[in-house]
C-alpha cells in the first residue's frame, strides 16, 4: 500500500513538473528568431525604464519651487535690489527661477522686451524639460509592432513545417513557430504598454512644470506693472 502511494506521488510530481514551463523556456524554444525580438524588446524595455526613471526625478526637482520665493523677489524689486533679486535667482536651480532671473535681467527695457525675453526663456526651459520623453512615444508604438513582427516569423515558421512535412502534422514540429508568435507578441504588448504609461506620466507632470512656469511669469510681470 505504501509503495502504491509513493508511485502515485511521484506520477502526480511529474505531471506537475511537465505542466510548469518557465518564461526562460517558451523564449529558449522559441528559436533563434524568437530570441532575437525578444532582446530586441528587453533593450527598449530598458531604455524606456531609464528614461522614464531619469525624466521623472528631474521633472520632480523642477517642480520644486519655495512658497516664498516670489515674497522675496516682490521686495526686492520693489526696493530696488535687483541685484540681491538677481542673486536669489541664480541661487535657485529651478525653470522658474530661471524665468525670473531672465526678466530681472531684462529691467529698465520696455515691458514687451521683458514678456519676449520671458517666452524665449520657456520655451528652451519646457524643451529640457521634455528631452528625450518623445524616444518613450516611439517604444510604445513601436515594441507592439516589433511584437507582430515577431508572430509573423513564428507563423511562417509554422507553416514551413506544415509545408515540409508530408501531410504528417505533429503539434511538435509546430511548437517553435507558435512560441516565437507567442512570446513576441506578449513581450511586445507589455513593453508598449509600460512605455505608453510612463510617457503620459511624464507629459502629465510636464504640464504641471510648464503651467507653474506660465503662473509665476504672469506674477512676475504683474509686479512690474504695479505703480511705484
Amino acid at each position: 500500500m505504501i509503495a502504491y502511494f509513493q508511485d502515485q506521488a511521484e506520477v502526480v510530481e511529474e505531471v506537475s513538473q511537465e505542466k510548469t514551463l518557465s518564461i526562460y523556456n517558451l523564449i529558449m524554444d522559441g528559436g533563434i528568431g524568437g530570441q532575437i525580438i525578444i532582446a530586441l524588446l528587453f533593450v527598449l524595455l530598458a531604455v524606456a525604464l531609464y528614461i522614464y526613471f531619469e525624466r521623472f526625478f528631474a521633472i520632480k526637482a523642477a517642480s520644486k519651487v519655495d512658497k516664498n520665493f516670489m515674497n522675496q523677489i516682490k521686495d526686492h524689486v520693489m526696493n530696488g535690489k535687483l541685484e540681491s533679486a538677481k542673486s536669489l535667482c541664480d541661487n535657485t536651480t529651478t525653470p522658474t527661477a530661471r524665468l525670473i532671473g531672465k526678466g530681472i535681467s531684462r529691467i529698465g527695457k520696455p515691458l514687451e522686451d521683458i514678456n519676449k525675453a520671458i517666452e524665449n526663456a520657456g520655451k528652451l526651459e519646457v524643451y529640457q524639460l521634455e528631452k528625450n520623453v518623445s524616444v518613450l512615444a516611439t517604444i510604445a508604438g513601436a515594441a507592439p509592432m516589433i511584437g507582430f513582427l515577431g508572430t509573423v516569423i513564428g507563423m511562417i515558421v509554422a507553416i514551413h513545417e506544415i509545408a515540409n512535412s508530408g501531410g504528417q502534422i505533429d503539434i511538435k514540429m509546430l511548437s517553435d513557430g507558435l512560441y516565437t508568435a507567442m512570446t513576441t507578441t506578449v513581450a511586445g504588448l507589455i513593453v508598449g504598454i509600460i512605455a505608453y504609461i510612463s510617457y503620459n506620466h511624464l507629459v502629465v507632470r510636464t504640464d504641471k512644470v510648464v503651467y507653474q512656469m506660465e503662473a509665476k511669469s504672469v506674477e512676475f510681470l504683474d509686479l512690474l506693472n504695479e505703480p511705484v
